[in-house]
């Protein structure tokens, strides 16, 4: 997947220097702030690509464990590229951060570092439902402070607050994840300290590197 994407005062520059040439426009459904080589995921793009990577199985698991199909959610675990980790619903966490997303397991075991991703084709965005507790994956855009904007395993059904459209980029083998509640890529806060260490926030203008970066884990096998 390449692509090529002109910001404004790139394009204003090359309009002034020659005429426009047909077919040549950015797209209009990307962002100006999403970089080149990132392109929007689909559910049969997720499902492929998703499909083609390693799975995982958590060391308890036994029988035939879980199973899906293009019809039904992706079932991923999301390991984080700057710290190696991946993610996890903190259920034992007290109010009002029971269920904030942390990127600090050394290895996924199981339901705490699962997520279904389902796919919404009328607005072509996804929601994310945490294996742990079964609720959706929401945006605090209304908390202050270091926890404004984190990611909590809280909702029982998925609207605005929880609702993402899902990046890839191919030459990295990377994911992006960005609101559309507020627009922001999700990050994830290597530099916190405490409780709070680690948390996913949706607060990146656009995707600067590792830490709005993560690898998707199939672990539907």
């Amino acid at each position: 997947m390449t692509s090529v994407l002109l910001s404004l005062s790139a394009l204003v520059a090359a309009s002034a220097m020659t005429a426009p040439v047909a077919g040549a426009a950015p797209q209009a459904d990307r962002p100006a702030a999403v970089p080149s080589g990132w392109e929007a995921v689909d559910g049969a793009e997720l499902a492929r690509i998703a499909g083609e990577a390693e799975s995982l199985r958590a060391p308890s698991a036994t029988g035939e464990g879980l199973t899906t199909s293009a019809e039904e959610p992706e079932l991923l675990a999301m390991q984080s590229v700057r710290n190696g980790r991946f993610t996890a619903t903190e259920l034992n966490y007290a109010a009002p951060n029971t269920g904030v997303l942390r990127a600090r397991s050394a290895a996924y075991g199981g339901a705490w570092e699962g997520f279904a991703f389902e796919w919404d084709a009328t607005t072509e965005t996804y929601a994310l439902k945490s294996l742990a507790n079964n609720l959706y994956v929401a945006v605090e855009k209304n908390f202050t402070g270091s926890a404004q904007n984190e990611l909590r395993a809280r909702s029982t059904s998925a609207g605005g607050w929880e609702r993402f459209v899902v990046y890839y980029n191919e030459d990295l083998g990377h994911w992006a994840l960005q609101s559309t509640l507020n627009g922001l890529f999700v990050t994830m806060e290597n530099s916190y300290t405490g409780s709070l260490q680690y948390v996913l926030r949706a607060r990146s203008a656009d995707i600067t590197g590792a830490w709005e970066e993560f690898v998707l884990h199939d672990i539907s096998a």
